[in-house]
């Protein structure tokens, strides 16, 4: 992955708090393997109380809020906590759907490994989609998440046979120009490629209260592989 620089990630700044547009392939905190470069060290660096106020998986890119001092921290948590942070995401999903403020209700228990499932003994967890645009073969869905459980989005999706494109852990295949594209041709003796080497998964809105209680809404732009994926699946529905 090349260098990235944490000063050009930053959508929004204040004394308090600092959101950035997270690229995809980082993760958030350390993870338990290996020294990788991760967005919480970069903020350190940064800034040297920095705190990640959420996380987002690593292959999913977007909107993530980091604290500068402790009181910021306690105040954003708080809100995450009591749900009075909205959420809103983007993602590319298998099938044409027409979702209007469909809300999905199933709980989700984590396994082991990293991953998890849809169990009635788990933990609450709701989802609202809508459709942003449909294609031939897929859908542009906004997600917004009113619980924050492991994977709650791509689960969510999953059970509305709506997987999420390269999401091969919960049932999302791996998109292929060549599916769309008629005459594509490759080089001899050369495989094709996934178009987007990742879940298709963008958090496109972040809105909380600063300390002094006024709303604060972010909005992310997509990284180049997401929105090339959007503007191609245009080009030829």
């Amino acid at each position: 992955m090349k260098h990235v620089d944490f000063q050009d990630l930053i959508l929004f700044e204040d004394d308090d708090f600092v959101v950035i547009n997270k690229p995809p392939f980082l993760a958030t905190l350390d993870e338990r393997v290996g020294g990788a470069p991760n967005i919480l060290r970069m903020a350190r660096e940064y800034s040297a109380d920095m705190q990640a106020c959420h996380r987002l998986d690593k292959e999913t890119s977007g909107a993530l809020a980091l604290a500068k001092n402790p009181e910021a921290y306690r105040h954003l948590a708080m809100q995450f906590e009591n749900r009075e942070v909205k959420k809103l995401y983007h993602a590319v999903a298998w099938g044409a759907h027409q979702f209007d403020h469909k809300l999905v209700d199933r709980s989700i228990e984590t396994t082991t490994k990293g991953k998890a499932r849809l169990a009635y003994k788990g933990k609450s967890a709701e989802t609202y989609f809508t459709t942003l645009e449909s294609f031939a073969r897929h859908t542009l869905v906004q997600c917004v998440p009113v619980t924050g459980r492991m994977h709650q989005i791509r689960l969510h999706l999953m059970y509305l046979q709506a997987p999420i494109v390269g999401d091969g852990l919960y049932g999302g295949e791996e998109f292929y120009l060549s599916t769309l594209k008629k005459k594509f041709n490759m080089k001899e003796g050369e495989a094709e490629q996934p178009f987007i080497k990742r879940f298709a998964l963008h958090a496109a809105k972040l809105i909380f209260a600063r300390l002094n209680g006024e709303e604060v809404t972010v909005e992310a732009p997509y990284p180049k592989d997401f929105r090339v994926l959007v503007d191609t699946l245009r080009q030829y529905s």
